[in-house]
């Protein structure tokens, strides 16, 4: 447990220095960029909860983003201003309106509520069939979000939430996140999951029961994506179901397998490197399309290259950049060897 607690305090560290370091360069897009960022954080290392202790990829985490975003929509959004940004809501829900911070923890209960409901079944599939499953549960939340035109507006963007999300609050959510996913891999759930993970025939045969092992680890990882959502919805203050759907996922995906999903340092570390190439490209093909360079408008650019170095990873590293050990782990480990070296 000693290198999970160096690991947990190394992380928050870097978290406090993003956080600290915007806020002192007095940027605004800086200051936007490392807050995204850190939302960021709060969703891959909620699906890192799952996807790098059972070893199954999992698409459906942004759906649940979704869902924790529109339900602290609903339940946040100013009562007059409720008619106009969703005029089919049900009457009951029309007088509601709660903090931001209760609305928070609501979100995050009704995306695991949901999770605990549908995913079951799911747990016990492995291999393909667990990620086509998966895909098609996104498939479904995208599906519902985009037409429940009373909860969520339908495809049209819904308006009117408040922006209480900032730099502090994304910091102290991300801090949070991370001690939650070090317990959990150190817990007795998190452990049995993992061999499950190595040898699944081997951990059912010491009596671990894999699709309650899995269950559990996929309501959590909802848990915090609904969080992650909510926090997202009111830094944006406005969105559309396309938002929670193949781009997003993708992207988040990308940060987790590069940075390396058996670790929850290399969900960090992974966020912050793709975090930073994203906007960079970004900026590269804003710059090109300003010019005259080029046939036509440069499209596309950041998503090629981002899958073009996911690619890379997986043939040069496929563990990603932290395999298999947190940070703290290989920092007692260097030291005990310097101090037994001759």
């Amino acid at each position: 447990m000693k290198h999970s607690y160096l690991t947990a305090l190394l992380l928050i560290a870097v978290i406090a220095l993003i956080a600290v370091g915007s806020q002192l360069l007095g940027i605004r897009l800086y200051d936007r960029i490392a807050t995204n960022l850190l939302i960021s954080v709060v969703l891959v290392v909620g699906l890192q909860t799952f996807m790098g202790n059972s070893g199954l990829l999992s698409f459906s985490h942004i759906g649940f983003m979704g869902l924790g975003a529109y339900t602290s929509a609903v339940l946040t959004i100013p009562a007059q201003m409720k008619g106009m940004a969703l005029p089919d809501l049900y009457a009951f829900m029309t007088v509601v309106e709660v903090s931001p911070l209760v609305a928070m923890v609501a979100a995050g209960l009704v995306a695991a509520v949901v999770a605990a409901v549908v995913s079951y079944p799911l747990m016990r599939l492995s291999d393909a069939a667990a990620v086509i499953t998966s895909f098609a549960l996104l498939v479904v939340l995208y599906t519902v979000m985009n037409n429940w035109s009373a909860f969520t507006n339908g495809p049209r963007t819904l308006f009117g939430l408040p922006k209480t999300t900032d730099m502090p609050i994304a910091a102290i959510v991300a801090a949070v996140v991370v001690v939650v996913a070090l317990l959990f891999k150190e817990s007795r759930t998190g452990k049995l999951l993992r061999a499950s993970r190595e040898d699944e025939v081997a951990a059912a045969a010491l009596g671990a029961n894999i699709p309650r092992l899995r269950w559990r680890a996929f309501i959590l990882a909802a848990f915090i994506a609904g969080v992650g959502g909510a926090l997202w919805g009111h830094f944006i203050t406005s969105f559309a179901p396309k938002a929670f759907y193949l781009k997003e996922t993708f992207l988040i995906i990308t940060m987790l397998v590069i940075g390396g999903a058996n670790t929850v340092t290399g969900a960090v570390a992974g966020t912050i490197l793709v975090t930073f190439a994203y906007e960079g490209l970004r900026g590269t093909e804003g710059a090109l399309n300003a010019t005259s360079f080029g046939a036509g408008q440069v499209v596309g650019l950041t998503e090629i290259v981002l899958a073009l170095a996911m690619i890379a990873v997986m043939i040069l590293k496929p563990g990603g950049i932290f395999p298999n050990r947190e940070i703290g782990h290989i920092l007692i480990r260097a030291r005990r060897k310097k101090e037994t070296a001759p």
